[in-house]
């Protein structure tokens, strides 16, 4: 039966596209400046193939995202679908590693940014300036306890930041036109800048594509915009499996906020380069970072600047937030259900608790210095949206689609050069995913083997004909299992079968009057933890067999034995054959592909399961 879609503390798409805008919509902070020291006169036009890529490229691969993965798990959970048991899980740790890059710098960025703009502004006290770190870190507890709090007090803070913001940023972009308007002098000067250095037109526009890379930042919104889709409200009586107004307003979210944002950086990058001396943006300068603010300041005064000021270290402070809320998505969708974290990291307060101290040890590190995680951040963003629209163009190639195939792909071949630029030119960002994909992956294979002596088994479910041969033959007083290794349950034989009856019948003195059931597990995909056990009876000839598919052999035996004893109030026997072969070897095929000695490893996990041995399903090994 279809799960009805959860909506506590969900809201309307609009809502909850502030809280992925309070990341994108901030970037308008320092994009400007980012594309004036990149591209200098050239930043209007660099800025709109931005836009254009924006809208032609990243909206539309989105969008699709939206639609085949509406539970917030991004091109993640599109590769997951698709990829093949361990090398799908390693190609997804290896993408949570560059998702935790994008989504804890994305944090520790905007509260360093905000920083500054504290300790930049003229009423600030002197005392404050050499605090960056100090404030950074006051931020970042700030956002933490704010999830602590909870999603709902989250959404309604966005909601409030967002549209200040903007609200003021409309203000400097009207002002920022006007003086342009009324300031020829300066646009002559600006046009004659763009004529001198690139004289031509296809010039402009090649400079302008090859600076692309470095105003990749702008593009920040798109990953957070899918990652916080599980918050937009579902119509009523929708399911889980098919939210259809959920992924009607994740696309009205990523397509408004797009379009949002386009018009503010065209708008921005224009008056920016024209009004803004070219000295002042570059490292040290009063625009260096924030040339809105410096805009704002210049034109509308200190009170006004002070306002944006507030507002603009408002919405950095709070850009973590859609990080956040992407974190808390992913994480506990992927880790604990793969065995690699604890159950404790479904819930949401400890990995808040757990997130901030990373993001805390990250600020100390780059000691709250923007421009030293800014190849960090982008590294993040790009391969995350080349994963996507690698993800959508295989999923248009696999239903058949020519066209959509062309285009995705080629937007897909745009991304990846962007990725490669940028890790050529800041190379110090893919060190730094690189960091936290070995933390992941060795944090993941440590905790996948320390739980894998659980039970595993979410649930274990007997059909009629299984549950029936149970019960007759728990009407005899006890409950005899024999395990039995069959690799395709289509070449059952009854000789096997009869072997393996009378060795166990003679080597473990099983009385030949009592009745067994056989048993027997066949691992589907060993690389998956925990999953529903669905018990299958089979008779062939004279002989009864309880079969089932499962991720792990000894684990689900286990289950097994204790649904039985918790069915029929019977302690069952289980008898095992010794597995041949090295111990240790023997013991990492039970960690990665499920098998391995099962017979001591069936009775530990019992053990533990099961502190009390009278409580204990029994287990015989012959010799």
């Amino acid at each position: 039966m279809a799960k009805s879609a959860h909506t506590t503390h969900q809201r309307s798409w609009w809502q909850v596209m502030c809280l992925t805008g309070v990341d994108y919509f901030s970037t308008l902070g320092y994009q400007p400046g980012i594309a004036a020291l990149a591209a200098g006169a050239l930043s209007p036009m660099a800025t709109l193939v931005l836009v254009a890529l924006t809208l032609l490229g990243a909206l539309p691969v989105y969008r699709r995202v939206a639609a085949e993965s509406p539970h917030g798990g991004g091109s993640l959970a599109m590769f997951a679908e698709v990829l093949p048991r361990w090398t799908g899980k390693l190609f997804i740790l290896v993408l949570l590693g560059f998702a935790a890059t994008d989504f804890v710098i994305t944090m520790t960025l905007s509260a360093a940014d905000g920083a500054a703009h504290i300790v930049e502004n003229p009423f600030v006290p002197e005392a404050l300036r050499s605090h960056a770190v100090a404030i950074t870190l006051v931020l970042l507890a700030l956002l933490a306890a704010i999830f602590l709090k909870g999603f709902a007090e989250a959404i309604g803070i966005a909601v409030v930041l967002v549209g200040s913001y903007l609200a003021l940023n409309l203000v400097v972009a009207v002002v920022g036109l006007y003086q342009v308007a009324t300031a020829r002098d300066r646009v002559v000067d600006w046009s004659h800048a763009l004529t001198t250095e690139h004289g031509s037109v296809v010039a402009m526009i090649g400079i302008s594509l090859l600076v692309f890379p470095k105003l990749a930042l702008g593009l920040s919104g798109f990953e957070t915009g899918v990652a916080v889709m599980p918050q937009i409200k579902s119509a009523p009586g929708e399911t889980e499996d098919a939210p259809r107004t959920r992924i009607l307003g994740a696309r009205k979210l990523l397509t408004t906020a797009a379009l949002i944002m386009s018009g503010f950086l065209l708008v921005t990058s224009f008056i920016t380069v024209v009004l803004i001396p070219e000295k002042d943006f570059e490292s040290g300068g009063p625009a260096n970072g924030r040339a809105l603010a410096y805009l704002a300041h210049t034109y509308l005064g200190s009170g006004f600047g002070t306002v944006y000021d507030v507002s603009t270290i408002a919405i950095l402070w709070f850009a973590g937030a859609s990080a956040m809320a992407g974190l808390l998505n992913l994480v506990p969708r992927y880790l604990p259900r793969y065995g690699m974290a604890p159950e404790w990291a479904r819930a949401t307060r400890p990995l808040v608790l757990v997130f901030a101290l990373v993001a805390f040890g990250i600020t100390w590190y780059f000691d709250a210095d923007v421009d030293k995680q800014g190849g960090a951040y982008a590294t993040g963003v790009l391969v995350l949206i080349t994963s996507a629209a690698v993800a959508v163009t295989m999923s248009a190639a696999r239903r058949g689609q020519r066209g959509r195939v062309l285009g995705f792909g080629a937007v897909a071949a745009v991304f990846v050069y962007t990725t490669v630029a940028n890790v050529f030119e800041r190379p110090e960002g893919v060190q730094l995913a690189s960091l936290f994909i070995v933390s992941i992956v060795v944090v993941s294979f440590a905790s996948r083997a320390r739980r894998a002596f659980e039970l595993r088994a979410v649930e274990v479910r007997f059909d009629d004909k299984a549950a029936w041969l149970i019960d007759r033959i728990a009407a005899s007083g006890t409950i005899r299992i024999v395990t039995h290794d069959v690799e395709d349950t289509r070449d059952r034989i009854p000789e096997d079968y009869r072997e393996k009856e009378a060795a166990q019948r003679v080597e473990s003195h099983i009385p030949a009057k009592d009745p067994i059931l056989f048993l027997e597990v066949v691992v589907k995909d060993a690389s998956e933890f925990s999953s529903d056990l669905r018990v299958t009876a089979v008779e062939l000839d004279s002989y009864k067999i309880l079969s089932v598919e499962a991720a792990a052999v000894p684990n689900s035996i286990a289950a097994i034995l204790l649904a039985i004893r918790d069915r029929t109030g019977l302690e069952p026997h289980v008898y095992f054959e010794w597995t041949e072969g090295n111990p240790i070897v023997n013991l990492l095929r039970f960690l990665f592909i499920g098998e391995g000695e099962v017979a001591p490893v069936t009775r530990e996990i019992l053990r533990r399961a099961v502190p009390d041995p009278h409580q204990r399903p029994h287990v015989h090994v012959d010799s």
